[in-house]
Parts: C-alpha cells; structure tokens; sequence
C-alpha cells in the first residue's frame, strides 16, 4: 500500500480480573481502504488466540483522518481512538509537535528482542531516544515490474540490467522493438517518487538520519537527480500521474513501473488480463555493485496516550504486526507487504504467483529489507517535500544549469523554511 493509510476502528474486549468473568471494551483503529480491509482479515486469526476480545474495524477515509489525527492531537488528545494508522513518511510530524499524543509503546511490551524483529529502516522515524511511538506495519520496498513479453521482444534480460545506463539502455531497445510503448513512467509534475526511491537507495534523502541537518545537496542526492534527468531527457522515462500509470499498464503502453512493492496489487487487480506477462526484478543502482533495494511508502499502528485500553489495543498490535500470521494474512488478502523479517520464511512467501510467470516475487522482493537504508522525515518532511517538487519542475524545464545548482538552492529553501542547517 502506498502512502498514508488512516482509519480503522476496532473494539476489543479484555479479560477482566478472574477466569470466570469477561468485561468487552470496545477499541477503535483509524485506518483505510486497503488498510482497514487487511486489518479485518487478521481478525479471525486474532479471535482463535483471544475469543473474549471483540474487534470491530471501521474504514474512515486517508487525508480526513490524517487532519483528524492532528487536530486531535492539537485538543491534547481529545477525540482520538485508541489507534492510529500512521505512515513513516509523516510520523515525525506527530512525535515533533505532539510529543505527548501516543503512548511509548516500550511501557506495553514493546522490548528490545521485538522491536529487532524490524529491520532498522522501519523503526529510524518511529523512535525518538529510547520511546517507540508506533510499531512497524506494512513497507514498500522499491523493485521494477516489467513486462516479460515487451523485454524479450526486445532482447532484454532483465538480469543484465544492474545500473540505471543499463535500465536506459534497455530502455531505448525496448522501445524501439514495442513501437508506442515506453520503458517508464514517473509523476514528475505532482510527485517526488523517482528521486526519493533512487535517492534512498545510495543513502541520500532530505534530510541527515540523525534529522539535524539538510542534505538534499549532498553528491549522493545530486548524481540521483541527475540521473533522472539523462533517463527523462532521453524519453524513455515519461510523465504519468497514478491513473494513467493504471491506464498505460492495461493498455500495454508501458514496459516498466518502479515503485514500492505494493504496487504489485495494483498492476494485478487493475490489469487481470495480462497474468503470466508480468515480472519483477530487483531496482538498477547508481553502480553495478550498489545495494539494489528502497523503500517507497508504508505505515505504523501507534497507540493514543488518551486510550483506556492500551493493553489490550497493543495485544492486537502485537498480533498483526509481529506474527507471520498477522502479516501474511494481509499480504495473502491485500497485498500489503510485511515489514517483520521473518515473513520471509513464510510458505505464502516462497509460493511461485501465477500471476508473475510463476515466479516466486515475494521472496524476491523480501529478501532486500535488511539491505534498506534508513531515511529521517523529521517534523518538516512536507515543506522539505514541497520544496524539491517545485525545483525539480524547474530543474526539468531546464531552469538551472546542472543538477547540484538546482539542489543547492532547494537546500537553502529548505534551510529558511526549517531553520535546520545545511549539512557541511
């Protein structure tokens, strides 16, 4: 699932003191779409292990959550459910100005041995000096889906392709063999999804990981966006905004998409023709010898520090997200990708899709969790974000004479709507 999902709602009822009596609390999970619908598929599981707690989940909608959520958050609590579906890419917001919103999930028993079931990138935005505030949910780790048929058309094996000039190369002769078709396409008018999955990658972003400084000009973030401009100027990557993505997908006018991992659902429930045409591979680097993985989208379950159910909010937190169980029942549902390491060894993970030419994607797509950088969205994830969109636009219509000017002056833009420093 990409970006943020919110609302959801669940009740749960807890044993009360003594084994002959049950008292029901009702719980409530905000969450959404897809989200809530995976959320409900783990109830049946969580009903065999906990028969005396109730769950109701309730789909409340994304962006009217999110502004619930703050304004909530702002009244000290007030109105707040008992959890919160919270994405990374916006998590510091919440812990930066409402510190004292949602419960450390360290006093529940969130200990050290669990929170290592994560890998480090999932946890770096949601753990602030000891306090962890949500608990890892879904991820999106980056991986290229591509059509089996256009590359072989083409003469391309996807497994020669391991830098970005061999992803442009490839690029050029699968257009050439599929007229109409192109390799690629990115939101470059309205999104910062190509620089953010590529800038990743090579350990660039934003912001420092230790959130205290502006790195955006850093040579890392500048050869990414450089890159993006060869591969965009050189049309074999176009513009697209998420519905003609769907569109050009069914339509088989592209040969390619890069995005997170729950973009697989999309491609398999939007275009249910071309099953056995589709395959994945793992993301080009910037070098042959480059870690091959990122991370797009993904989100949390934080508990409200208002809650009067807290223990038994996190027994469901604690169902869904650290059990195989949990997460591959939503991934097997709904396509959400585990973040928990050991779904890997999952028998549903090492099945070979129908789907993907029966191949075993999920293993593939996995297997680069551990390889993922962290990346700090700090409290001002949005301005920093508002920032570089306008300046790629500009970048992109040739406004600056190189990719590190255009950087620099995102960094100083950045600078004044912080006050973070630049990084030296």
């Amino acid at each position: 699932m990409g970006y943020r999902f919110l609302g959801a709602t669940v009740s749960l009822a807890l044993l009360a003191g003594g084994p002959a009596a049950a008292q029901s609390t009702e719980i409530t999970i905000w969450s959404w779409n897809v989200a809530a619908s995976a959320l409900k598929s783990t109830l049946e599981g969580f009903n065999k292990k906990y028969p005396d707690i109730k769950v109701t989940v309730q789909d409340l909608g994304n962006d009217q959550v999110f502004d619930k959520a703050l304004a909530a958050c702002a009244a000290g609590g007030d109105g707040l459910p008992d959890i919160v579906t919270i994405e990374n890419f916006e998590a510091e917001l919440f812990w930066n100005r409402f510190p004292d919103c949602f419960t450390d999930l360290t006093a529940l028993g969130y200990t050290p041995e669990m929170q290592a079931l994560f890998p480090e990138f999932k946890r770096t935005e949601l753990e602030v000096d000891g306090a962890a505030y949500s608990m890892p949910w879904d991820s999106g780790p980056v991986t290229v889906f591509y059509r089996r048929d256009f590359y072989e058309k083409a003469g391309v094996d996807p497994a020669t392709i391991k830098t970005w000039d061999d992803f442009l190369a490839a690029g050029k002769k699968v257009m050439e063999a599929n007229p109409g078709t192109v390799m690629a396409q990115a939101d470059f008018n309205g999104d910062s999804e190509w620089f953010r999955m590529l800038a990743n990658e090579q350990g660039c972003g934003y912001f420092s990981t230790d959130g205290q400084s502006i790195t955006i000009n850093k040579p890392a973030c500048v050869a990414t966006l450089d890159k993006i401009k060869q591969m965009k100027d050189a049309g074999i990557i176009t513009a697209a905004i998420w519905d003609e993505k769907i569109q050009a997908n069914t339509a088989g006018r592209t040969a390619s998409q890069v995005f997170g991992a729950w973009y697989e659902g999309t491609i398999r429930s939007g275009s249910p023709d071309l099953a056995g045409k589709w395959g994945v591979y793992p993301m080009p680097s910037l070098t042959a010898d480059g870690p091959h993985a990122a991370n797009l989208g993904g989100s949390s379950l934080a508990i409200s520090e208002v809650s009067e159910n807290k223990e038994a909010a996190f027994k469901f937190v604690e169902y869904a997200l650290t059990s195989n169980e949990g997460q591959v029942t939503m991934l097997k549902s709904f396509g959400l990708v585990p973040s928990l390491l050991s779904a890997i060894d999952d028998p549903f993970v090492k099945e070979k899709q129908p789907y993907w030419g029966d191949q075993a994607v999920w293993t593939d797509i996995l297997s680069t969790l551990p390889k993922i950088k962290p990346a700090r969205g700090t409290a001002f994830q949005a301005d920093a974000d508002g920032v570089y969109k306008a300046v790629q636009a500009k970048y992109f219509a040739n406004g600056y004479p190189d990719a590190k000017t255009a950087l620099d002056d995102a960094a100083k833009q950045i600078e004044t709507a912080t006050g973070l420093p630049i990084a030296e």
